[in-house]
Protein backbone atom coordinates (compact mmCIF):
# COMPACT_ATOMS: atom_id res chain seq x y z
CA UNK A 1 0.00 0.00 0.00
CA UNK A 2 1.24 3.67 -0.90
CA UNK A 3 1.98 6.14 1.51
CA UNK A 4 -0.59 8.03 -0.12
CA UNK A 5 -3.39 4.99 0.69
CA UNK A 6 -2.45 5.27 3.92
CA UNK A 7 -2.97 8.98 4.54
CA UNK A 8 -6.39 8.54 3.23
CA UNK A 9 -7.43 5.42 4.70
CA UNK A 10 -6.34 6.99 8.39
CA UNK A 11 -8.70 10.13 7.51
CA UNK A 12 -11.10 7.68 6.58
CA UNK A 13 -11.24 5.90 9.68
CA UNK A 14 -11.28 9.21 11.87
CA UNK A 15 -15.34 10.44 13.06
CA UNK A 16 -15.52 14.16 12.72
CA UNK A 17 -18.07 15.27 15.21
CA UNK A 18 -21.43 16.54 13.76
CA UNK A 19 -21.68 20.50 13.88
CA UNK A 20 -24.34 20.74 16.82
CA UNK A 21 -27.89 22.79 15.83
CA UNK A 22 -28.05 25.62 17.99
CA UNK A 23 -31.09 25.93 20.10
CA UNK A 24 -32.95 29.15 20.68
CA UNK A 25 -35.63 29.92 23.50
CA UNK A 26 -38.14 30.66 20.54
CA UNK A 27 -38.15 29.99 17.03
CA UNK A 28 -39.97 31.90 14.10
CA UNK A 29 -42.19 29.33 12.53
CA UNK A 30 -41.38 29.96 8.44
CA UNK A 31 -44.64 31.34 7.02
CA UNK A 32 -46.57 28.47 4.60
CA UNK A 33 -46.71 28.69 1.32
CA UNK A 34 -49.51 29.55 -0.65
CA UNK A 35 -50.96 31.73 2.25
CA UNK A 36 -53.76 30.67 4.05
CA UNK A 37 -55.26 33.79 4.18
CA UNK A 38 -56.70 36.06 1.42
CA UNK A 39 -54.23 38.86 2.49
CA UNK A 40 -50.73 39.68 3.64
CA UNK A 41 -51.00 39.11 7.43
CA UNK A 42 -48.78 38.79 10.31
CA UNK A 43 -48.71 34.87 10.34
CA UNK A 44 -48.25 34.61 6.60
CA UNK A 45 -46.05 37.68 5.64
CA UNK A 46 -44.31 38.92 8.87
CA UNK A 47 -41.41 40.62 7.10
CA UNK A 48 -44.58 43.07 5.81
CA UNK A 49 -47.15 43.21 8.64
CA UNK A 50 -45.92 43.16 12.43
CA UNK A 51 -47.84 41.55 15.11
CA UNK A 52 -49.61 44.48 16.45
CA UNK A 53 -50.78 45.52 12.44
CA UNK A 54 -54.04 44.47 10.54
CA UNK A 55 -52.46 45.98 7.23
CA UNK A 56 -48.82 46.95 7.31
CA UNK A 57 -48.13 50.09 9.20
CA UNK A 58 -51.98 49.80 10.81
CA UNK A 59 -52.56 48.80 14.16
CA UNK A 60 -56.39 46.05 14.56
CA UNK A 61 -57.15 48.89 17.28
CA UNK A 62 -57.15 51.74 14.82
CA UNK A 63 -59.41 49.69 13.03
CA UNK A 64 -62.06 49.65 15.76
CA UNK A 65 -61.42 53.11 17.04
CA UNK A 66 -62.20 54.36 13.58
CA UNK A 67 -65.84 52.13 13.30
CA UNK A 68 -66.65 53.26 17.06
CA UNK A 69 -66.31 56.66 15.99
CA UNK A 70 -68.27 56.41 13.16
CA UNK A 71 -70.89 54.81 15.00
CA UNK A 72 -71.51 57.34 17.80
CA UNK A 73 -71.52 60.24 15.54
CA UNK A 74 -74.74 58.42 14.26
CA UNK A 75 -78.13 58.43 15.73
CA UNK A 76 -79.58 56.52 17.77
CA UNK A 77 -81.46 53.46 15.25
CA UNK A 78 -78.81 53.98 12.95
CA UNK A 79 -77.45 50.97 10.35
CA UNK A 80 -74.09 51.11 8.29
CA UNK A 81 -73.90 49.15 5.28
CA UNK A 82 -70.29 49.00 3.47
CA UNK A 83 -69.18 46.79 0.43
CA UNK A 84 -66.15 46.15 -1.06
CA UNK A 85 -65.08 45.91 -4.84
CA UNK A 86 -66.59 43.95 -7.06
CA UNK A 87 -64.25 40.93 -8.48
CA UNK A 88 -64.38 43.05 -11.56
CA UNK A 89 -62.72 45.64 -10.11
CA UNK A 90 -59.55 43.48 -9.09
CA UNK A 91 -56.92 43.31 -10.73
CA UNK A 92 -54.52 40.33 -9.65
CA UNK A 93 -56.11 40.45 -6.66
CA UNK A 94 -55.41 44.11 -5.89
CA UNK A 95 -57.76 45.50 -3.86
CA UNK A 96 -59.02 48.57 -6.40
CA UNK A 97 -60.09 51.47 -4.18
CA UNK A 98 -62.85 53.75 -5.90
CA UNK A 99 -64.52 55.96 -3.14
CA UNK A 100 -67.02 53.19 -1.30
CA UNK A 101 -64.39 50.20 -1.80
CA UNK A 102 -61.96 52.59 0.02
CA UNK A 103 -64.51 53.46 3.04
CA UNK A 104 -65.10 50.10 3.19
CA UNK A 105 -61.21 49.33 3.49
CA UNK A 106 -61.16 52.43 6.16
CA UNK A 107 -63.16 51.34 8.34
CA UNK A 108 -62.13 47.29 8.48
CA UNK A 109 -58.48 46.82 6.80
CA UNK A 110 -60.32 43.70 4.79
CA UNK A 111 -58.87 42.96 1.23
CA UNK A 112 -60.77 40.71 -0.45
CA UNK A 113 -63.52 41.27 -2.90
CA UNK A 114 -67.08 41.08 -3.05
CA UNK A 115 -67.41 41.70 0.55
CA UNK A 116 -69.82 44.16 2.68
CA UNK A 117 -70.18 44.99 6.23
CA UNK A 118 -73.43 45.70 8.31
CA UNK A 119 -72.59 47.99 11.69
CA UNK A 120 -75.73 48.13 13.89
CA UNK A 121 -75.81 50.69 16.80
CA UNK A 122 -76.12 48.71 19.52
CA UNK A 123 -76.11 50.44 23.20
CA UNK A 124 -75.67 46.82 24.91
CA UNK A 125 -72.74 45.92 23.49
CA UNK A 126 -69.78 47.12 24.93
CA UNK A 127 -68.25 48.48 21.53
CA UNK A 128 -71.10 50.40 21.43
CA UNK A 129 -72.26 48.37 18.02
CA UNK A 130 -72.57 44.81 16.32
CA UNK A 131 -70.46 43.97 13.12
CA UNK A 132 -71.49 41.54 10.54
CA UNK A 133 -69.00 41.27 8.00
CA UNK A 134 -70.17 39.36 4.66
CA UNK A 135 -67.37 37.57 2.30
CA UNK A 136 -66.22 34.64 -0.13
CA UNK A 137 -64.81 31.89 2.62
CA UNK A 138 -63.07 29.24 1.81
CA UNK A 139 -63.64 28.14 -2.13
CA UNK A 140 -61.35 25.19 -3.79
CA UNK A 141 -62.00 25.71 -7.27
CA UNK A 142 -61.73 30.08 -7.17
CA UNK A 143 -58.74 29.66 -5.15
CA UNK A 144 -57.03 27.28 -7.34
CA UNK A 145 -57.31 30.58 -9.84
CA UNK A 146 -56.96 33.43 -7.82
CA UNK A 147 -55.48 32.33 -4.43
CA UNK A 148 -56.49 31.66 -1.08
CA UNK A 149 -59.34 33.30 0.72
CA UNK A 150 -59.60 33.51 4.53
CA UNK A 151 -62.45 31.47 6.00
CA UNK A 152 -65.62 33.41 8.07
CA UNK A 153 -63.90 31.98 11.23
CA UNK A 154 -60.37 33.53 10.92
CA UNK A 155 -62.35 36.67 9.51
CA UNK A 156 -64.32 37.14 12.21
CA UNK A 157 -61.40 36.57 14.54
CA UNK A 158 -58.95 38.45 12.80
CA UNK A 159 -60.91 41.18 11.59
CA UNK A 160 -62.83 41.86 15.22
CA UNK A 161 -66.55 40.92 13.16
CA UNK A 162 -69.17 40.24 16.04
CA UNK A 163 -69.97 37.48 13.31
CA UNK A 164 -68.92 36.27 9.71
CA UNK A 165 -71.11 34.93 7.15
CA UNK A 166 -71.10 33.85 3.49
CA UNK A 167 -72.04 37.31 1.44
CA UNK A 168 -74.79 35.20 -0.33
CA UNK A 169 -76.72 35.71 2.61
CA UNK A 170 -76.32 39.49 2.80
CA UNK A 171 -80.05 39.78 1.34
CA UNK A 172 -81.55 37.63 2.99
CA UNK A 173 -79.83 39.62 6.77
CA UNK A 174 -80.89 43.07 5.40
CA UNK A 175 -84.50 41.39 4.94
CA UNK A 176 -84.51 40.61 8.09
CA UNK A 177 -82.96 43.35 10.32
CA UNK A 178 -83.45 46.99 7.92
CA UNK A 179 -86.71 47.41 9.25
CA UNK A 180 -85.79 47.47 13.17
CA UNK A 181 -83.65 51.14 12.12
CA UNK A 182 -84.91 54.67 11.39
CA UNK A 183 -81.58 55.60 9.30
CA UNK A 184 -79.98 53.27 7.14
CA UNK A 185 -76.28 54.69 6.09
CA UNK A 186 -75.41 53.25 2.59
CA UNK A 187 -73.57 54.12 -0.66
CA UNK A 188 -73.62 52.62 -3.96
CA UNK A 189 -71.19 51.75 -7.03
CA UNK A 190 -70.86 54.73 -9.01
CA UNK A 191 -71.22 52.54 -12.08
CA UNK A 192 -74.87 51.92 -10.53
CA UNK A 193 -75.47 56.03 -9.66
CA UNK A 194 -75.28 56.89 -13.44
CA UNK A 195 -77.63 54.09 -14.41
CA UNK A 196 -81.02 55.45 -15.47
CA UNK A 197 -83.78 54.25 -12.82
CA UNK A 198 -83.71 55.90 -10.15
CA UNK A 199 -82.77 55.29 -6.35
CA UNK A 200 -84.85 52.04 -6.32
CA UNK A 201 -83.00 50.58 -9.47
CA UNK A 202 -79.89 51.73 -7.97
CA UNK A 203 -80.08 50.01 -4.90
CA UNK A 204 -81.44 47.14 -7.05
CA UNK A 205 -77.93 47.68 -8.47
CA UNK A 206 -76.29 47.44 -5.11
CA UNK A 207 -77.82 43.90 -4.17
CA UNK A 208 -76.74 42.82 -7.64
CA UNK A 209 -73.59 44.05 -6.97
CA UNK A 210 -73.02 41.89 -3.98
CA UNK A 211 -75.59 39.01 -3.93
CA UNK A 212 -75.42 35.58 -5.59
CA UNK A 213 -77.21 35.21 -9.08
CA UNK A 214 -79.64 32.24 -7.57
CA UNK A 215 -80.69 34.61 -4.65
CA UNK A 216 -84.41 34.93 -4.48
CA UNK A 217 -86.52 37.61 -6.19
CA UNK A 218 -88.60 37.84 -2.67
CA UNK A 219 -84.94 39.00 -0.87
CA UNK A 220 -83.80 41.53 -3.50
CA UNK A 221 -87.41 43.45 -3.71
CA UNK A 222 -87.73 43.81 -0.13
CA UNK A 223 -84.42 45.31 0.43
CA UNK A 224 -85.05 47.56 -2.20
CA UNK A 225 -87.73 49.09 -0.93
CA UNK A 226 -86.16 49.73 2.25
CA UNK A 227 -83.25 50.90 0.90
CA UNK A 228 -84.95 53.61 -1.77
CA UNK A 229 -86.90 54.90 1.52
CA UNK A 230 -86.19 57.88 3.27
CA UNK A 231 -84.63 56.00 5.89
CA UNK A 232 -81.49 56.14 3.22
CA UNK A 233 -78.92 58.28 4.31
CA UNK A 234 -74.67 59.14 2.36
CA UNK A 235 -72.21 56.75 4.32
CA UNK A 236 -69.14 58.43 2.37
CA UNK A 237 -69.98 62.09 4.04
CA UNK A 238 -69.89 60.75 7.40
CA UNK A 239 -66.78 58.45 7.01
CA UNK A 240 -65.20 61.48 4.89
CA UNK A 241 -65.22 63.14 8.27
CA UNK A 242 -63.21 60.61 10.27
CA UNK A 243 -60.68 60.17 6.72
CA UNK A 244 -59.99 63.96 6.74
CA UNK A 245 -57.48 63.64 10.01
CA UNK A 246 -55.06 61.13 9.92
CA UNK A 247 -54.01 59.40 12.88
CA UNK A 248 -49.86 59.44 13.98
CA UNK A 249 -49.89 55.81 12.01
CA UNK A 250 -51.31 57.15 8.62
CA UNK A 251 -49.05 59.85 8.38
CA UNK A 252 -46.24 57.64 9.05
CA UNK A 253 -47.36 55.84 6.08
CA UNK A 254 -47.64 58.49 3.86
CA UNK A 255 -44.26 59.83 5.20
CA UNK A 256 -42.61 56.70 3.68
CA UNK A 257 -44.84 56.84 0.21
CA UNK A 258 -44.03 60.18 0.15
CA UNK A 259 -40.36 59.21 0.80
CA UNK A 260 -40.03 56.56 -1.67
CA UNK A 261 -41.76 58.43 -4.21
CA UNK A 262 -39.23 62.06 -3.61
CA UNK A 263 -36.20 59.54 -4.03
CA UNK A 264 -37.57 58.14 -7.45
CA UNK A 265 -38.29 61.39 -8.47
CA UNK A 266 -34.47 62.59 -7.43
CA UNK A 267 -33.09 59.11 -9.23
CA UNK A 268 -35.23 60.02 -11.97
CA UNK A 269 -33.79 63.38 -12.69
CA UNK A 270 -30.24 62.07 -12.27
CA UNK A 271 -31.30 59.05 -15.28
CA UNK A 272 -33.32 61.83 -18.09
CA UNK A 273 -31.13 62.68 -21.12
CA UNK A 274 -31.94 64.00 -24.15
CA UNK A 275 -33.33 61.36 -26.77
CA UNK A 276 -34.74 58.88 -24.03
CA UNK A 277 -38.71 58.31 -24.42
CA UNK A 278 -40.93 60.11 -21.86
CA UNK A 279 -42.67 56.42 -21.19
CA UNK A 280 -38.64 55.22 -20.21
CA UNK A 281 -38.63 57.77 -17.50
CA UNK A 282 -42.16 56.53 -16.18
CA UNK A 283 -41.31 53.44 -16.34
CA UNK A 284 -37.99 53.81 -14.38
CA UNK A 285 -40.07 55.81 -11.84
CA UNK A 286 -42.10 52.87 -11.40
CA UNK A 287 -38.85 50.40 -11.06
CA UNK A 288 -37.52 52.30 -8.57
CA UNK A 289 -40.87 52.92 -6.45
CA UNK A 290 -41.45 49.25 -6.69
CA UNK A 291 -37.44 48.42 -5.78
CA UNK A 292 -38.30 50.58 -2.53
CA UNK A 293 -41.34 48.63 -1.47
CA UNK A 294 -44.25 50.08 -2.98
CA UNK A 295 -46.95 47.85 -4.20
CA UNK A 296 -48.01 49.92 -7.58
CA UNK A 297 -47.72 54.04 -8.63
CA UNK A 298 -51.05 55.94 -7.21
CA UNK A 299 -51.95 57.01 -10.34
CA UNK A 300 -51.14 57.11 -14.28
CA UNK A 301 -47.63 59.89 -14.48
CA UNK A 302 -47.50 62.67 -16.21
CA UNK A 303 -43.63 62.66 -17.91
CA UNK A 304 -44.16 66.08 -20.11
CA UNK A 305 -41.32 67.43 -22.07
CA UNK A 306 -41.26 70.94 -23.66
CA UNK A 307 -44.91 72.47 -24.51
CA UNK A 308 -46.16 69.05 -23.74
CA UNK A 309 -46.05 70.15 -20.03
CA UNK A 310 -48.74 72.37 -20.82
CA UNK A 311 -51.23 69.81 -20.80
CA UNK A 312 -51.93 69.69 -17.39
CA UNK A 313 -53.42 65.73 -17.50
CA UNK A 314 -50.57 64.70 -19.91
CA UNK A 315 -50.22 61.21 -19.60
CA UNK A 316 -49.61 59.75 -23.39
CA UNK A 317 -45.99 59.98 -22.63
CA UNK A 318 -45.36 59.17 -26.72
CA UNK A 319 -42.98 61.73 -27.56
CA UNK A 320 -38.80 62.11 -27.41
CA UNK A 321 -37.15 64.33 -24.90
CA UNK A 322 -35.43 66.99 -26.33
CA UNK A 323 -32.16 69.08 -25.12
CA UNK A 324 -32.82 72.20 -24.08
CA UNK A 325 -36.62 71.44 -23.00
CA UNK A 326 -37.98 71.73 -19.52
CA UNK A 327 -39.41 68.38 -18.46
CA UNK A 328 -42.42 67.89 -15.79
CA UNK A 329 -42.67 64.72 -13.62
CA UNK A 330 -45.89 64.63 -11.76
CA UNK A 331 -45.79 60.89 -10.00
CA UNK A 332 -46.68 59.47 -6.84
CA UNK A 333 -46.51 55.73 -5.53
CA UNK A 334 -49.28 53.84 -3.67
CA UNK A 335 -47.90 52.20 -0.44
CA UNK A 336 -49.76 50.51 2.07
CA UNK A 337 -52.78 51.55 0.55
CA UNK A 338 -52.14 55.44 0.96
CA UNK A 339 -50.96 57.44 -2.19
CA UNK A 340 -48.63 60.01 -2.78
CA UNK A 341 -48.93 63.04 -5.34
CA UNK A 342 -45.42 64.71 -6.20
CA UNK A 343 -44.63 67.26 -8.91
CA UNK A 344 -41.28 68.28 -10.20
CA UNK A 345 -39.99 70.53 -13.11
CA UNK A 346 -36.59 70.18 -14.50
CA UNK A 347 -34.07 70.66 -17.43
CA UNK A 348 -33.66 68.36 -19.67
CA UNK A 349 -29.77 69.14 -19.89
CA UNK A 350 -29.29 70.00 -16.44
CA UNK A 351 -29.09 73.37 -15.99
CA UNK A 352 -32.14 75.63 -16.10
CA UNK A 353 -31.27 78.74 -19.14
CA UNK A 354 -32.13 82.19 -18.02
CA UNK A 355 -35.87 82.15 -18.57
CA UNK A 356 -36.33 78.68 -17.36
CA UNK A 357 -34.78 79.99 -14.17
CA UNK A 358 -36.84 82.90 -13.96
CA UNK A 359 -40.33 81.44 -14.41
CA UNK A 360 -39.28 78.36 -12.03
CA UNK A 361 -37.89 80.66 -9.10
CA UNK A 362 -41.26 82.40 -9.51
CA UNK A 363 -43.61 79.48 -8.92
CA UNK A 364 -40.98 78.15 -6.00
CA UNK A 365 -40.97 81.22 -4.30
CA UNK A 366 -44.97 81.14 -4.47
CA UNK A 367 -45.15 77.65 -3.54
CA UNK A 368 -42.65 78.01 -0.43
CA UNK A 369 -45.18 81.50 0.89
CA UNK A 370 -47.88 79.20 0.50
CA UNK A 371 -46.98 76.07 2.44
CA UNK A 372 -46.13 78.02 4.95
CA UNK A 373 -49.83 78.85 5.71
CA UNK A 374 -50.71 75.37 6.10
CA UNK A 375 -51.48 75.48 9.52
CA UNK A 376 -54.38 75.54 12.08
CA UNK A 377 -53.46 78.80 13.39
CA UNK A 378 -53.78 80.64 9.77
CA UNK A 379 -57.66 79.85 9.91
CA UNK A 380 -57.16 79.49 6.07
CA UNK A 381 -59.46 77.08 3.76
CA UNK A 382 -58.17 75.56 0.80
CA UNK A 383 -60.35 78.19 -1.23
CA UNK A 384 -58.27 80.78 0.65
CA UNK A 385 -54.98 79.28 0.13
CA UNK A 386 -55.44 79.25 -3.71
CA UNK A 387 -57.02 82.90 -3.61
CA UNK A 388 -53.62 83.50 -2.25
CA UNK A 389 -51.79 81.38 -4.76
CA UNK A 390 -53.24 83.73 -7.40
CA UNK A 391 -52.49 86.71 -5.62
CA UNK A 392 -48.52 84.93 -5.16
CA UNK A 393 -48.18 84.20 -8.56
CA UNK A 394 -49.31 87.23 -10.30
CA UNK A 395 -46.80 89.66 -8.10
CA UNK A 396 -44.05 86.90 -9.18
CA UNK A 397 -44.79 87.33 -12.47
CA UNK A 398 -44.76 91.24 -13.02
CA UNK A 399 -41.44 90.76 -11.84
CA UNK A 400 -40.16 88.80 -14.44
CA UNK A 401 -41.53 90.53 -16.92
CA UNK A 402 -45.51 89.89 -17.34
CA UNK A 403 -47.89 92.28 -18.08
CA UNK A 404 -51.38 91.03 -17.38
CA UNK A 405 -54.92 91.97 -18.23
CA UNK A 406 -57.78 90.71 -15.58
CA UNK A 407 -58.35 86.91 -16.24
CA UNK A 408 -55.37 86.39 -18.01
CA UNK A 409 -53.76 84.31 -14.87
CA UNK A 410 -56.51 82.21 -13.66
CA UNK A 411 -57.83 81.54 -17.43
CA UNK A 412 -55.03 80.66 -19.08
CA UNK A 413 -51.92 80.23 -17.11
CA UNK A 414 -52.96 78.82 -14.33
CA UNK A 415 -55.92 77.07 -15.11
CA UNK A 416 -56.58 74.66 -11.80
CA UNK A 417 -57.33 74.68 -8.56
CA UNK A 418 -53.90 74.75 -6.02
CA UNK A 419 -54.42 71.80 -3.66
CA UNK A 420 -56.36 68.91 -2.78
CA UNK A 421 -56.39 66.03 0.27
CA UNK A 422 -54.65 63.34 -0.10
CA UNK A 423 -54.70 59.80 1.84
CA UNK A 424 -56.52 56.31 0.72
CA UNK A 425 -57.41 57.66 -2.43
CA UNK A 426 -55.83 60.82 -4.67
CA UNK A 427 -58.33 63.34 -4.28
CA UNK A 428 -59.81 62.99 -1.30
CA UNK A 429 -62.08 66.13 -1.91
CA UNK A 430 -65.85 64.40 -2.40
CA UNK A 431 -66.87 65.25 1.03
CA UNK A 432 -64.15 67.81 1.52
CA UNK A 433 -65.53 71.21 2.61
CA UNK A 434 -62.90 73.79 0.65
CA UNK A 435 -64.13 76.66 2.54
CA UNK A 436 -63.57 75.18 6.03
CA UNK A 437 -60.49 76.05 7.89
CA UNK A 438 -57.94 73.80 7.71
CA UNK A 439 -57.44 71.42 10.74
CA UNK A 440 -54.29 69.63 12.39
CA UNK A 441 -53.63 66.15 10.61
CA UNK A 442 -54.80 67.19 7.40
CA UNK A 443 -52.92 66.12 4.39
CA UNK A 444 -52.70 68.63 1.52
CA UNK A 445 -51.08 68.76 -2.01
CA UNK A 446 -49.95 72.16 -2.62
CA UNK A 447 -49.21 72.57 -6.05
CA UNK A 448 -49.07 76.03 -7.80
CA UNK A 449 -48.37 75.82 -11.61
CA UNK A 450 -47.86 78.39 -14.73
CA UNK A 451 -47.91 77.08 -18.41
CA UNK A 452 -47.23 79.79 -20.97
CA UNK A 453 -48.57 79.44 -24.34
CA UNK A 454 -47.04 80.34 -27.32
CA UNK A 455 -49.22 83.63 -27.63
CA UNK A 456 -47.90 87.41 -28.22
CA UNK A 457 -49.89 88.21 -24.83
CA UNK A 458 -46.58 86.92 -23.06
CA UNK A 459 -42.95 87.60 -22.90
CA UNK A 460 -41.91 85.35 -26.27
CA UNK A 461 -38.57 83.88 -24.24
CA UNK A 462 -41.19 81.72 -21.77
CA UNK A 463 -43.29 80.45 -24.52
CA UNK A 464 -43.92 76.62 -24.54
CA UNK A 465 -42.56 76.45 -20.92
CA UNK A 466 -44.79 74.77 -18.54
CA UNK A 467 -43.84 74.58 -14.55
CA UNK A 468 -45.37 72.98 -11.77
CA UNK A 469 -43.94 72.45 -8.09
CA UNK A 470 -46.27 69.90 -5.87
CA UNK A 471 -45.36 68.67 -2.40
CA UNK A 472 -47.22 66.99 -0.01
CA UNK A 473 -47.91 68.98 3.23
CA UNK A 474 -49.21 67.96 6.72
CA UNK A 475 -51.36 70.62 8.58
CA UNK A 476 -49.63 71.23 12.03
CA UNK A 477 -50.74 73.39 14.59
CA UNK A 478 -48.61 76.08 13.95
CA UNK A 479 -46.14 74.79 11.63
CA UNK A 480 -46.15 72.97 8.46
CA UNK A 481 -44.34 69.27 8.05
CA UNK A 482 -43.84 69.17 4.21
CA UNK A 483 -43.98 64.78 3.50
CA UNK A 484 -42.53 65.16 0.39
CA UNK A 485 -38.61 66.53 1.03
CA UNK A 486 -36.70 63.85 -0.74
CA UNK A 487 -37.58 65.08 -4.06
CA UNK A 488 -35.10 68.41 -4.69
CA UNK A 489 -36.67 71.21 -5.74
CA UNK A 490 -34.16 74.44 -4.85
CA UNK A 491 -32.47 75.27 -7.96
CA UNK A 492 -29.06 74.49 -6.50
CA UNK A 493 -30.50 70.65 -5.73
CA UNK A 494 -32.46 70.33 -8.61
CA UNK A 495 -29.25 70.95 -11.09
CA UNK A 496 -27.08 68.87 -8.58
CA UNK A 497 -29.54 65.63 -8.94
CA UNK A 498 -29.34 66.10 -12.99
CA UNK A 499 -26.18 66.37 -12.52
CA UNK A 500 -24.86 63.94 -10.43
CA UNK A 501 -23.37 66.02 -8.02
CA UNK A 502 -26.01 64.43 -5.07
CA UNK A 503 -23.84 61.52 -5.31
CA UNK A 504 -27.63 59.64 -6.34
CA UNK A 505 -26.93 56.82 -8.47
CA UNK A 506 -30.02 56.49 -11.34
CA UNK A 507 -31.30 53.06 -9.97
Amino acid sequence: MSATQLVRRSFARKRLPRPQRRQYATETAIPVKPSCYGQPLCQSHPHLVKPNELTPGIPAEEYETRRRKLMDNLPDDSLVVSVAAPIKYMSANIFYKYRQASDFWYLTGFEEPESAIVLEKNSSSPKGYRMHLFCGGKDTDKEKWDGARTTFRDAAKIFNADEATSVDEFPTYLKSIIHQYTNVYVDLPPSVLRKRGGPKYASKGLLRFLASPISGRTDHEAVIDALASSRRKPLASEVGKLRNIKSPAEQQIMRAAADISGRAHAKTMRFTRPGLSESALAAHFEYLCSLSGAQRLAYVPVVASGPNALIIHYTSNNHLIRAGEMLLVDAGCEYNGYAADITRSYPVSGSFSGPQRDLYSAVLSAQKTLISLCTESSRLSLMDLHRKSCDLLRTELKQIGFTLSSGDLERILYPHLLSHPIGIDLHESTHFDRNAPLKAGMVLTIEPGIYVPPSPMFPSHFHDIGIRIEDEVLVGPEHPVVLSVNAPKEVADVEGACQGLLGLEPY
